[in-house]
């Protein structure tokens, strides 16, 4: 288990295995979500990482709008 130590700052800094492991950038975002006395911190993808996902796609069985309720 790692350990890190919150500075005068509040700044916490993510250890370099943990960085390496995730593939964490500079100036990456995060979601803080606080459940009990945990705090979780979530990597925000960027938009770019989402390109190419829907490529190949089946679009032919899609429901028209005349269709929905």
């Amino acid at each position: 288990m790692l350990e890190v130590t919150l500075s005068q700052q509040y700044q916490i800094s993510i250890p370099q295995e943990i960085r390496d492991l995730l593939n964490l950038q500079v100036g990456q975002k995060f979601s803080v979500v606080l459940k009990n006395d945990s705090i979780t911190l979530v990597p925000q993808p960027s938009i770019q990482s989402f390109r190419g996902v829907l490529k190949g796609a089946n679009i032919h069985n899609v429901r028209d709008r005349s269709e929905r309720v």
